[in-house]
C-alpha cells in the first residue's frame, strides 16, 4: 500500500523507485538519504541497494520496485499521491521504458491527482515528448535558489497540465522569478539538525510573486530543529492555496 504522508500538500506517498544521488545545494541535508539509512540497517527489502557514498549512501542506491506499480488500481478512493518521495523518477539511471509504465499507471487510474517532483528538469525537458500526459498528473521542480531557475524554464516546456515549483528548502531570494506557465509554488524552510535558516523575506517575495500572477501559494512550514519546530504562519496566517485544477474528489 502507499504510505499515508505527514506532506502537508499531499495525502499518500507512491515510490515505484526508489534512491538518488545528490546534485545540488538543496540536496545537501536529503532527508530521504537519511531515512533510507536507517530503512536498510532495519530489513527493509527496498532498501538495500547502496549508493556511491560520494553523492548517494547506504540504501539510497536507485532501484526500481516493478512490484509496486499496481498499488494505485487497489485504492478504493480517490488520493493525491506524491510520486517518489524517496527517489527521483528523471534520474539518469531510471529507464525511460519503467517511466512510461509509471505514467501509463498514473493515465489508468484517473481517479488519483498525482505530483511527481523532479530535480532533473533537463531530463525531464528532454524526455516530455515520448511521454503521454495525463490530466491528472502535476509535474513539478525544485528551485532552493536563484542558481537553479532553469529548472522552471525546463518545466515550462512540459505539457503537465499542472505545473508546480517546490521551492524547498528555500535557501535564497528568487527575485527574478518568472511564474509565466506556473499553477502552483510551495515555500518551506529546511528541517533537522543542520536546517540553514530561511529569511521571510524570501518567502513573502514569492508570495507576492504569486499573487500578482494569479498563482496558487502554499507555505509548507518554517523549518527548524523539526519539520514543525517555527509552524506555517507568514504574516498571521495559513497559506495552503492549491492549484485550480485538481482532480475532483
Amino acid at each position: 500500500m502507499g504510505s499515508r504522508s505527514t506532506i502537508e500538500w499531499t495525502e499518500v506517498t507512491w515510490n515505484p523507485t526508489t534512491g538518488c544521488d545528490r546534485i545540488s545545494k538543496g540536496c545537501d541535508n536529503c532527508y530521504a538519504l537519511a531515512l533510507a539509512k536507517r530503512l536498510k540497517a532495519m530489513g527493509t527489502e527496498k532498501y538495500q541497494n547502496d549508493g556511491d557514498p560520494r553523492t548517494s549512501g547506504p540504501g539510497f542506491g536507485v532501484a526500481l520496485h516493478p512490484d509496486t506499480l499496481d498499488q494505485p488500481y487497489r485504492w478504493r478512493s480517490p488520493r493525491v499521491v506524491f510520486v517518489n518521495s524517496m527517489s527521483d523518477l528523471f534520474h539518469a539511471k531510471v529507464p525511460l521504458e519503467f517511466v512510461r509504465r509509471v505514467f501509463k499507471v498514473m493515465a489508468d487510474t484517473p481517479q488519483h491527482t498525482y505530483q511527481v517532483l523532479t530535480k532533473r528538469s533537463a531530463r525531464l525537458r528532454k524526455l516530455a515528448d515520448k511521454l503521454d500526459w495525463p490530466s491528472n498528473v502535476w509535474m513539478g521542480v525544485s528551485v532552493e535558489n536563484s542558481d537553479q531557475l532553469v529548472r522552471v524554464d525546463d518545466l515550462r516546456a512540459v505539457p503537465a497540465a499542472v505545473r508546480f515549483l517546490s521551492c524547498e528548502p528555500l535557501l535564497g531570494p528568487l527575485t527574478e522569478l518568472n511564474l509565466e506557465g506556473i499553477n502552483w509554488v510551495i515555500t518551506g524552510g529546511e528541517s533537522g539538525p543542520n536546517a540553514r535558516p530561511v529569511d521571510p523575506v524570501w518567502v513573502r517575495q514569492i508570495r507576492d510573486a504569486c499573487q500578482e500572477a494569479d498563482v496558487a501559494f502554499f507555505h509548507k512550514q518554517w523549518g527548524g530543529r523539526t519539520p514543525k519546530a517555527g509552524g506555517r504562519e507568514l504574516d498571521g496566517q495559513t497559506w495552503d492555496e492549491m492549484p485550480r485544477l485538481a482532480a475532483t474528489h
